[in-house]
């Protein structure tokens, strides 16, 4: 296929943006922003802003065969923008989007700590080198082997830290393996765990050991458990390589646990769009930061950010049930 779009100069950007209804105050201010952020980060926070065509039905099947259920009715984005919309709206966005992702990032490093010693000791009980036993972890993750490469999960994971451990910089890692050689404790080794890697082995381990800390963390079924740490796996991602999240639509969704065991998420029980989008991690998020550390201030500094820090761009339809949070947020102890 031909590539269609032609390269465009900063001038021609804010051109095509005003031709297509943008609001731009302030040309010097905006070409500033499109040079520090770039015009195709920021289209993420107006893609938001476009209008919407006529309600229309959009095929999910294949050509042949087509029902009424294989159909949904959509509403697509035209590239006109809606009466109002302006350049800061985006750039307003921006930063707070930027905010909540720092903020996000803070209580995942503190989670990510806790749940490395958390693992790390429950293992390491059971023999230094746990990583190492398949008969430790779940048959499914230490026995079945994957159709794509014919290796267990658990080989797949143990070349992957290995080849953390063999790039690591740290001074720790030298002197241990000057002194003890490989393979390096669990206790050691863990230090060079990223949480995707912490997440994956959490989800090997077996039933026993999953529940035994998930209840650390006041969820009782490990198994949802290791669904959230796949969704704050994927959350932390999204922060990392600095995406937009405050409307992302999560791929990753984790499992709720029973109603009675946290009613603080009765809000996203049946809920399929709360469920999808990024405020259900993050009150999972501090769920976990309740039990690391009660006196944190991270929820209430979550909370002034919400409140005062979003944007006021109720003109253009969008407000914080974007992030699927529920009306009674505000109610819950933060």
């Amino acid at each position: 296929m031909t590539y269609a779009k032609p390269w465009l100069s900063l001038s021609d950007q804010l051109a095509q943006l005003r031709q297509r209804g943008m609001v731009i105050d302030d040309e010097t201010r905006a070409r500033t922003y499109l040079e520090r952020i770039g015009y195709y980060r920021l289209s993420g926070y107006w893609f938001a802003f476009r209008e919407r065509s006529e309600a229309c039905c959009v095929w999910s099947a294949a050509e042949a065969g087509k029902s009424k259920k294989d159909k949904r009715v959509e509403r697509l984005p035209l590239d006109q923008f809606k009466s109002g919309a302006s350049f800061q709206n985006a750039v307003d966005l921006y930063v707070f989007d930027k905010k909540l992702r720092l903020l996000v990032m803070d209580a995942l490093e503190r989670i990510e700590i806790a749940l490395r010693v958390d693992l790390s000791h429950r293992l390491g009980e059971r023999d230094r080198f746990a990583y190492l036993r398949a008969d430790l972890f779940h048959p499914t993750f230490s026995q079945l082997l994957e159709p794509s490469s014919g290796l267990t999960k658990h080989h797949d994971w143990l070349s992957k830290q290995a080849a953390l451990i063999l790039r690591s910089k740290e001074e720790f890692i030298r002197h241990n393996r000057e002194k003890y050689g490989l393979p390096l404790a669990i206790w050691v080794a863990c230090e060079v765990w990223d949480f995707g890697s912490m997440s994956k082995l959490f989800g090997g381990m077996q039933e026993v050991d999953q529940d035994r800390i998930a209840q650390r963390y006041g969820i009782s079924n490990g198994r949802v458990f290791a669904s959230w740490l796949r969704s704050l796996n994927y959350l932390r991602n999204v922060c990392a390589h600095h995406c937009r999240l405050w409307n992302r639509n999560m791929s990753e969704q984790p499992k709720l646990p029973p109603l009675a065991e946290l009613p603080a998420l009765q809000g996203f029980h049946g809920n399929s769009h709360r469920l999808a989008r990024p405020f259900l991690p993050l009150c999972m998020t501090q769920h976990l930061m309740q039990h690391i550390n009660p006196s944190s201030s991270w929820g209430q500094r979550l909370r002034d950010l919400l409140l005062r820090g979003f944007p006021d761009v109720n003109h253009l339809g969008l407000n914080l049930g974007g992030m699927g949070v529920d009306e009674d947020w505000e109610q819950r102890p933060w």
